[in-house]
């Protein structure tokens, strides 16, 4: 069995507005494996992001605040944890890379300052040593002339280079986990592709655990071990990328995967969107948070949320229809195949 370095319990994260409370995060648990690439999918403002930024503390405390649940890695309470013992973490053991690198670098500072800002107020290493991990961090992401880049300022670079800059920011520490939240969203699909074997290639030479969060399929498939599927504030469907994308089980993973084009879509074919609009996390729904906008919701669907089925060890999804009572659905045609009443 592999070794969990990080573990979430019953994660919930909220933000006090003048509209109310918003309940982003919503009864979420999950674990990252040493070495391995969870991805973590689903629309926007469906809680990717506010959940990975609850890992390192870094949503704003208020308006953000900690309902319940529990943030363990290597076997400490993360929630704990002072703004002090925070800084070591930051960066030494768990890295960040934003999602755009285009306003997450810093205007005024040059590159090589940027990255040494890690080792700022860390005893036992020099500056020449630390000079030295910049220049080698930038050649690892494969940044040209690396001496050259450390005395330029990010509006001297281009986009991919950022995006790179932002990697090796990320991986300076030689952190155990990297958290990437979208970090192709603003880059062109052939930069897209040459930052995503990096991030992979990294992955397989340092060991390092990556937790990547996308709306994108096609990154999931490329780079993933293991998928959570996220969906107003909670988990609906978890399991290996090769369930996921084979043996998908929840409706509304079924909406994302038919909603994206394939290499044999025709190109006279409609693709199909998800109608309907995400629910209001100001006040959940009672029941699933996906039965407005599902073809197939039944009257508990609105009422009680479903239970985790269990399908395999990895493959898990919540969703009324993997009950024993529920009508027999095929979700890739659409259909009921038998039993049941649904609206």
């Amino acid at each position: 069995m592999s070794e969990r370095i990080l573990e979430v319990e019953h994660l919930e994260f909220s933000f006090r507005t003048y509209g109310g409370v918003v309940k982003s995060v919503r009864d979420v648990s999950f674990h990252v494996n040493k070495g391995e690439i969870l991805g973590i999918v689903g629309e926007s403002g469906c809680g990717k992001s506010v959940t990975a930024q609850s890992i390192l503390r870094l949503n704003p405390e208020p308006p953000g605040f900690f309902e319940n649940g529990s943030i363990r890695y290597k076997g400490e309470e993360i929630r704990s944890k002072t703004e002090r013992e925070m800084r070591k973490i930051r960066g030494l053991e768990i890295g960040f890379i934003f999602q755009d690198p285009m306003t997450s670098l810093n205007p005024t500072m040059k590159i090589g300052k940027q990255l040494e800002e890690v080792f700022v107020g860390r005893p036992g290493i020099s500056k020449k040593e630390v000079k030295e991990k910049a220049v080698n961090i930038l050649k690892m992401v494969g940044i040209n002339e690396p001496e050259k880049r450390y005395h330029q300022y990010p509006h001297e670079l281009s986009g991919g280079m950022k995006q790179r800059v932002m990697i090796a920011i990320a991986l300076i520490g030689s952190p155990s986990i990297i958290i990437a939240d979208e970090p192709t969203t603003a880059l062109d699909v052939t930069i897209e592709a040459q930052i995503l074997d990096l991030l992979k290639d990294l992955q397989k030479t340092l060991g390092t655990s990556i937790i990547l969060i996308t709306h994108d399929l096609g990154v999931i498939a490329k780079l993933c071990d293991r998928v959570l599927v996220m969906y107003g504030g909670k988990i609906v469907e978890r399991g290996t990328a090769e369930e996921i994308f084979y043996e998908t089980s929840h409706p509304y993973t079924m909406g994302l995967m038919k909603s994206i084009a394939t290499l044999d879509t025709d190109k006279n074919q409609a693709l199909v969107p998800i109608d309907g609009t995400p629910p209001d996390l100001f006040a959940p729904p009672h029941g699933c948070p996906f039965a407005a906008r599902c073809q197939y919701c039944m009257e508990i669907c609105r009422e009680e949320m479903p239970e985790e089925h269990v399908l395999t060890q990895e493959h898990k999804c919540s969703c009324w229809l993997m009950h024993e009572d529920a009508p027999k659905v095929d979700l890739r045609a659409g259909v009921v195949l038998e039993g049941g009443s649904h609206e």
